[in-house]
């Protein structure tokens, strides 16, 4: 890992190309087919939109349109398995990486993508989702975009 000038932490490629998060959350929806990214630049600080983003049994639930609870069953190092519950009484049960300013979260039938980097005082967020698409990388685009934008609404109403 190494640190921008901003702060930003990425990996460096074999090009000298440094990829913070958001960046990297966007090469993983252009390799999604069907997959939205909804980006927008929050007026609040990156601890403060952690906080509440990185919260899976917390916070999470409270932007997140489609989930009632999600319970983390185990976590070792930045992996973690959690167990949701959406609104609609539907369970998934996920593995994925949570770290600092990352959060990619699959289960058998769904994808949650979430990226937080700072920019100056404030937060630049990246989120996307959906539902998989059996045996391909792709998602079923139907309402997701619109979804997308409620929980990135929701989440600036929590962290502003």
């Amino acid at each position: 890992m190494k640190e921008s000038e901003d702060g930003n932490q990425g990996d460096e490629g074999g090009a000298g190309l440094l990829l913070d998060d958001v960046r990297r959350m966007r090469v993983m929806v252009a390799g999604v087919r069907g997959a939205h990214l909804v980006e927008r630049v929050l007026p609040a600080p990156l601890p403060r939109v952690w906080q509440v983003m990185g919260d899976l049994e917390g916070g999470f639930g409270e932007f997140q349109p489609d989930m009632r609870s999600v319970r983390v069953l185990r976590r070792e190092g930045d992996r973690v398995e959690a167990l949701a519950l959406s609104r609609y009484g539907l369970r998934a049960h996920f593995h994925g990486v949570l770290r600092p300013g990352w959060c990619w979260l699959q289960s058998r039938f769904l994808v949650i993508g979430m990226a937080a980097v700072d920019e100056g005082g404030r937060t630049r967020v990246a989120l996307t989702g959906g539902v998989r698409a059996p045996g391909r990388a792709a998602l079923v685009p139907f309402g997701a975009r619109r979804e997308l934008e409620e929980a990135m609404t929701r989440l600036a109403a929590r962290v502003t």
